[in-house]
């Protein structure tokens, strides 16, 4: 059995993902040796879930956009890999989604990355990819932290979520399409 398969059946045998499993829903993530490129975002939404494909909704369309990558390359490269903070889709909130699980990414990130030794660097999508992995490394905002993606780079960088609620945003900070997407593209570009 590969190792990515073994620590899938791991993870749907671990107690935090009991009722998913009983339920049929298996953990939404990619991981391959190939992995250039890993793609950290929050945790999968209600459509990717259904589909068992990530990042398959508007936020996915501009996330690609951003990155320069077409939606085939996308999901077919095993050069890039995708572990969200949370492998399941945790559920409606007031506003939005409910968070990812506390925990989750603490237990099942390092194991996986310690299997992909080719990563060049891990894009962090949102707020939770960005205070897991940059911790007190990050700015006091997260608006901040994306402005001064440079100092994070090569391992990390850092984006704002691509998701449509986020259209006014873009519009306040269009440094972002002017200074960081161009980098993003040239990095992702230099890697797939």
């Amino acid at each position: 059995m590969m190792i990515f398969e073994k620590i899938k059946q791991e993870i749907m045998a671990d107690q935090m993902n009991e009722s998913y499993t009983k339920m049929g829903i298996p953990p939404l993530f990619k991981a391959s040796v190939d992995a250039r490129i890993v793609i950290v975002g929050q945790a999968p939404g209600r459509k990717a879930e259904a589909t068992q494909l990530f990042w398959n909704d508007l936020s996915g369309d501009r996330l690609r956009e951003w990155m320069g990558v077409s939606r085939e390359m996308f999901y077919s490269t095993n050069r890039v890999a995708h572990l969200p903070m949370d492998f399941y889709y945790p559920g409606k909130a007031k506003n939005g989604d409910i968070p990812p699980r506390k925990g989750f990414a603490e237990k099942w990130h390092p194991r996986l990355l310690d299997e992909m030794p080719n990563i060049e660097i891990i894009i962090l999508i949102g707020s939770y990819a960005q205070k897991y992995y940059l911790n007190k490394r990050r700015e006091k905002s997260l608006t901040e932290t994306v402005r001064n993606f440079q100092k994070y780079l090569p391992e990390y960088f850092p984006l704002v979520h691509p998701s449509p609620l986020n259209l006014g945003w873009l519009k306040q900070n269009p440094w972002f399409e002017k200074d960081v997407l161009p980098v993003l593209k040239e990095m992702v570009d230099k890697n797939l």
